[in-house]
């Protein structure tokens, strides 16, 4: 028997850093959702726990324990032995969660593959702090460490397009070029989110991390002018970056919108879908 599960990109809306802890971990106040653009794992029985990697994607992903997914199977112990094929379309360390998404993927599966529950809160963020996000897989605000979940209303059908320059943007020093780590959290919410009330309320928003990834990779400002000139409701960076999104009312308008940056771009990673409501 094999199960499968799709990791789906995980998009921050906005990012508001709003603090750090004693322990140097940053306090984040975030929109989060998730696009019908993935990676997915496949797993079943083994005698032993092996990754193999497979997609567009795969280069340089390692296969060993410094996987998050390898991470993840070892929670549920060395008596669930598991191979799982990993098939990567979602560019690494991409500000879209991939890694953390792959690692939630796995455990989802694990615990449907062995009947097992899936293992708690502290352990999913001994992973990542995106990683319980993305077990979660849906629209959520996400604040603290990763450890503060709440559900936010449905969600109307948009588009969205993700790109990125392919150029690495290391989380740790954009996290160290910030200027300010206490700002404002966000605001409350609409209860009722229609697509005008979505964009207006987004736009009031912002990503803290935008500004110090763009100085540490100026191609991420290259990256929302050609997301710009496509005229979304609303572009900006995903997480720590690189990969930026743009919002759309809709999924065709979003393809428009991909084939023509794509065609410019020949070089970006670039991928049109809809958000997961």
């Amino acid at each position: 028997m094999t199960i499968s599960e799709t990791a789906p990109a995980k998009v921050n809306l906005s990012l508001h850093v709003t603090g750090r802890r004693a322990d140097g971990y940053h306090l984040l106040d975030s929109v989060v959702v998730f696009a019908d653009i993935s990676d997915r794992i496949d797993l079943r029985k083994a005698d032993v726990t092996t990754l193999t990697v497979t997609g567009p994607l795969a280069d340089g992903v390692p296969t060993d324990a410094s996987n998050l997914v390898m991470q993840a199977a070892a929670l549920f112990g060395a008596h669930c032995p598991t191979h799982i094929t990993l098939h990567k379309h979602l560019p690494a360390a991409a500000g879209i969660g991939g890694g953390s998404a792959d690692a939630a993927a796995t455990l989802r599966a694990m615990a449907q593959l062995w009947d097992e529950p899936l293992p708690d809160m502290p352990s999913q963020l001994a992973l990542g702090a995106d990683v319980p996000v993305c077990v979660a897989g849906r629209s959520l605000r996400m604040q603290g460490i990763g450890d503060r979940l709440t559900a936010l209303p449905r969600l109307p059908e948009l588009g969205i397009v993700l790109a990125n320059p392919m150029q690495g943007v290391p989380t740790g020093p954009v996290f160290t070029a910030l200027t300010g780590v206490d700002n404002d959290g966000l605001p409350a919410a609409p209860q009722s989110w229609d697509r005008p009330t979505v964009f207006e309320w987004l736009a009031m928003q912002r990503n803290d991390l935008q500004a110090p990834a763009i100085q540490i990779c100026p191609a991420v400002q290259d990256v929302l002018d050609a997301l710009n000139d496509a005229r979304p409701a609303l572009a900006r960076m995903s997480g720590s970056g690189g990969t930026c999104f743009a919002l759309f009312e809709n999924r065709t308008q979003a393809e428009s919108a991909a084939s023509v940056i794509a065609k410019d771009h020949p070089n970006w990673w670039v991928q049109a879908g809809s958000v997961l409501s």
